[in-house]
């Protein structure tokens, strides 16, 4: 499979495509120069940057020329496309250092060394721009009963739309337009949150320059439950060391729900997809090692190998540490007898966590057993050496404080 359109569909990364067929002859034809956007109005990416940029690094390592388009024109204004009400507006010099720490972030995953890349600031040509002559020359071929049917402004309508960002749509079309001019840009890829002005820019190169261009949106990367990723207590997962460290990084997709593994290898990590299968398919605790993966990939890519290793360690010496090793009972046992698995019932009932079969399998039922700290819920589950961590040791749980560690021979 060489042709990236085919790639990032496998992966599950396109959600919408103005032009399916046409896209992905270009992208085999062609050393396609594209574009995502990103709204500099914080001073770190955040998880949700994480899915555009790990497509931009598929279509780059597949010979396309990715252009990361930061918004400091348009921040000036702000993007009414997902709110209800008015975003805050920046000063430049605010816009201007956010965009200097995203390129930091970038540099991860994007090759910006001979052309490779481009990072731009659409406030470059977006501030010098004449409003007459971009009435005339833009302006004209919007339609503003067209522009209200949008979603992104439907949903203002009601609490007000200000004039400030109904310019909005026709500025990003301008930036598509204007890197078509430049730099031969002939896609825009964003969310979903972003078809209407993707389309939009595209229908203004036809008008304008008479030739064709095409947008693509992402899926958005939400878990099992259709909630956004990302999200913590101590709020939006960053990027950024200093807002969020490489080891709470870690312990965020180490502990996500057994649901999105497959999703999550597939979108985030460059993991061969056969891998990601045989992962992913992984059942009751022997998924916390997909998970392991998970987190060391994500912690490697976006931090370090050195810092992926340290909060690796940290995780599991605090989760022994956590429960008091040193005083938790432990038996060993063969290897040659989990050969072919060990009903969980009859290890419950060797270690002396349960008297009997029967206690066993009415604690699983009401989920008072874990094992490497994951619920079991599964009372014919059998154990095998596959499910004991690389120090040759597992876990088991009964309720909230009760442990028993085995330890394999």
């Amino acid at each position: 499979m060489d042709n990236v359109y085919d790639i990032l569909k496998e992966r599950g990364f396109i959600e919408q495509a103005t032009h399916e067929e046409e896209i992905r002859e270009l992208l085999e034809k062609e050393k396609v120069v594209f574009y995502v956007g990103f709204d500099p109005t914080a001073d770190s990416l955040h998880v949700g940057h994480l899915l555009p940029m790990m497509a931009m690094a598929h279509m780059q390592r597949a010979g396309h020329v990715p252009i990361a388009l930061l918004g400091g024109g348009t921040a000036m204004i702000g993007d009414p496309s997902g709110r209800t009400d008015m975003r805050k507006m920046l000063t430049r010099e605010q816009i201007d250092y956010n965009a200097r720490q995203f390129k930091k972030q970038f540099e991860k995953l994007l090759d910006f060394s001979d052309n490779k890349a481009y990072m731009l600031n659409n406030a470059d040509w977006l501030m010098q721009l004449n409003y007459i002559d971009f009435l005339r020359e833009v302006g004209r071929h919007f339609s503003v009963n067209r522009m209200l049917t949008a979603e992104c402004y439907k949903q203002r309508l009601e609490a007000g739309l200000t004039f400030l960002e109904f310019n909005y749509m026709l500025m990003q079309s301008y930036d598509f337009l204007h890197l078509y001019r430049k730099y031969g840009c002939k896609l825009q890829m964003g969310g979903n949150d972003q078809w209407s002005n993707i389309i939009s820019g595209a229908d203004l190169i036809r008008r304008v320059e008479g030739d064709s261009a095409y947008g693509m949106t992402f899926t958005l990367l939400t878990t099992s439950e259709g909630i956004k990723m990302g999200k913590t207590q101590a709020g939006a997962l960053w990027l950024d060391p200093e807002k969020v460290s490489p080891y709470d990084f870690y312990q965020y997709w180490r502990n996500i729900d057994d649901r999105d593994v497959e999703k999550c290898l597939s979108l985030l990590t460059f993991l061969p997809m056969d891998e990601i299968k045989r992962l992913s398919s992984l059942e009751g605790a022997q998924i916390n090692k997909a998970k392991e993966v998970l987190a060391f990939e994500l912690t490697k890519m976006i931090h370090s190998e050195e810092e992926a290793k340290k909060a690796q360690e940290a995780a599991r010496a605090l989760f022994k540490d956590g429960a008091d090793m040193s005083s938790v009972p432990q038996t060993e046992i063969d290897a040659q007898k989990l050969s072919d698995g060990m009903e969980l019932l009859e290890l419950l009932m060797l270690t002396g966590l349960t008297s009997s079969k029967s206690e066993g399998r009415r604690l699983i039922q009401q989920g008072g057993i874990y094992v490497a700290d994951k619920r079991i819920d599964d009372v014919e589950l059998k154990i095998t050496a596959e499910d004991f961590d690389d120090d040759k040791t597992l876990l088991l749980r009964k309720g909230k404080k009760v442990y028993h560690m085995v330890k394999l021979l």
